[in-house]
């Protein structure tokens, strides 16, 4: 089951809703990942738009819950912007702020809010003969800060996105590779089959420093080309 909420709107066209929540990851003492507020938005901005992207969806918006200080909103924002522009999104951004209260640690809550044509949903369109791999490293906490060179960039992202040999991309979430793979196998109705990869299947994917995607065998010359060192292949048993 995908990340992401479906609601009709009118016309075959849906409301897609996508979330990430971030916590103790910030610049309060009481943090136990220590890094700068904008940061912290932009990978949190990063799950939820990758989340949307992946399924077909248009961005239209993203919202911001702030449970760190009223004073952090304008760095949060720039966090959210800089995922828009690595994206060639520019995207409205509304939220609320906890601003009774102060909170010894960080939090914050992002929302992307999309639409989507019902016909044209990436869900489901992973054949048989599809292969798979793991782009980007899964990375969690303070190896996201320390390893960038092995977190998928946006801009890789959205090449992979308009591929013509890539079928589906699915977010690498906390559950970590082989969660992110059965829910593929089921969503396309394949039949459960156990698989290996150079990658740990089950760490943490963070905020979504990989993605897993299945493509057509006869592209994987290509994608290996554009992915480079970040291509991780997925063998499945067959």
């Amino acid at each position: 089951m995908r990340d992401v909420l479906f609601l009709p709107l009118a016309d075959g066209v849906e409301l897609a809703v996508a979330a990430d929540g971030s916590a103790a990851v910030g610049d309060k003492p009481g943090d136990v990942v220590s890094a700068s507020v904008d940061v912290v938005a932009y990978f949190a901005a990063r799950v939820a738009l990758l989340e949307l992207l992946s399924v077909g969806a248009e961005a239209r918006a993203v919202v911001l819950q702030n449970f760190i200080a009223d004073d952090r909103w304008e760095a949060l924002c720039r966090g959210v912007e800089r995922a828009g522009r690595e994206l060639a999104l520019s995207l409205p951004i509304t939220g609320s702020t906890e601003s009774n209260f102060p909170t010894v640690q960080s939090a914050l809550g992002v929302a992307a809010l999309g639409t989507v044509a019902s016909q044209r949903k990436r869900i489901g369109m992973t054949p048989e003969t599809a292969r798979f791999a793991v782009i980007g490293r899964p990375l969690v906490g303070a190896a996201v800060l320390a390893q960038p060179e092995w977190v998928l960039p946006l801009s890789l992202f959205a090449e992979l996105l308009v591929s013509p040999y890539v079928y589906e991309l699915v977010p690498i979430g906390s559950k970590g590779v082989f969660y992110e793979w059965t829910g593929l196998l089921a969503a396309n109705r394949l039949r459960f089959r156990s698989c290996s990869c150079p990658l740990s299947l089950f760490s943490s994917g963070g905020p979504a420093t990989a993605v897993l995607i299945s493509y057509d065998p006869a592209g994987e010359p290509k994608l290996k080309q554009q992915a480079g060192r970040l291509f991780f292949p997925l063998f499945a048993e067959r």
